[in-house]
């Protein structure tokens, strides 16, 4: 089981090289991400944008000239669709994100003619690294990145995609909090409500390969302590694998607060689509680029 992120690395450099295609590749983090995902011979890289503030800024963060392939476009909505298309031709196994916003890249993607579009919900797969204090593992929030407000039917087809990214980590049976502001279920507040059916459907065997209990408030998902303070009996309190938000601003902010407050490292991988698309932040640093690259490897390994 890959339980830290240096793990993943190094499970990444131990398969054959993939070839990631970057949308908008004049992007610092996601150029210097891409360097050394090169240089540990994770991947390979095609890149699609502006050929000679690409260059500039591959020699200005390396030293090096770019040793990829450039396909030279100058709009973003051009380079994404260049990008995508490399997907579609076998020219590329992964795609990233670069300086691009995200709708813009999306939107390429789910092209009903000429993307990436598959009968699956897309979502969005945040890997962090938990502090000491909760054992130092990895853990997944989702959606914050693509499903606004998902209903009780999206929030399965989510529970879905998260769970193959914890069988490819290795967690054979991933234990998912569904949260809410509360631990109870109330008549007014419909995310208790999904997550209570979402537990006995789990109970009945209607969503396998993991184990679902909520709805939970976040403190009880993660601190066995505060379950039992509030008298919860629960296999998955104090133990969650996955964090299922209701909405996705509540799993945005919470993404966001494991970097701003805590300073965790993290990873991204949109599952659903024909092949791993990364959107990380274009704020988001050139090493949870490197993550989400090799998160996307694996992922793309597990279902060839």
């Amino acid at each position: 089981m890959i339980t830290h992120f240096d793990d993943l690395i190094q499970q990444a450099r131990h398969t054959p090289r993939v070839t990631v295609a970057i949308a908008a590749a004049a992007d610092e983090a996601a150029l210097t991400a891409m360097a050394e995902a090169y240089q540990k011979e994770i991947a390979d890289g095609i890149l699609f944008g502006h050929e000679d503030s690409i260059r500039s800024l591959y020699k200005e963060l390396t030293g090096e000239d770019v040793p990829f392939a450039i396909h030279d476009l100058e709009e973003d909505t051009l380079a994404a669709q260049a990008a995508v298309a490399s997907i579609r031709n076998g020219q590329t196994q992964i795609l990233l994100k670069g300086k691009i916003k995200t709708s813009a890249l999306l939107k390429a993607v789910l092209d009903g003619e000429k993307g990436l579009r598959t009968n699956r919900l897309l979502s969005d797969v945040f890997l962090f690294e938990t502090p000491e204090h909760l054992g130092k593992r990895l853990m997944i929030i989702t959606d914050g990145g693509v499903t606004l407000k998902p209903d009780l039917k999206q929030k399965i087809e989510l529970i879905e995609n998260a769970v193959v990214v914890a069988h490819a980590l290795g967690i054979e049976m991933p234990k998912i909090a569904v949260l809410s502001a509360v631990e109870t279920v109330h008549p007014n507040l419909i995310s208790t409500q999904d997550a209570a059916i979402l537990t006995k459907m789990n109970q009945r065997g209607q969503i396998k390969g993991c184990l679902i209990d909520g709805p939970l408030a976040l403190d009880n998902a993660l601190s066995e302590t505060a379950a039992r303070t509030k008298g919860i009996v629960s296999p998955v309190a104090g133990h969650a694998d996955i964090l299922l938000c209701p909405d996705i601003e509540s799993a945005n902010i919470l993404a966001k607060s494991t970097t701003y407050f805590a300073n965790l490292r993290l990873g991204h991988v949109i599952m659903g689509s024909a092949a791993p698309v990364l959107i990380p932040s274009r704020a988001d640093s050139a090493d949870s680029k490197l993550l989400s690259i090799a998160l996307g490897k694996l992922v793309l390994n597990l279902s060839q």
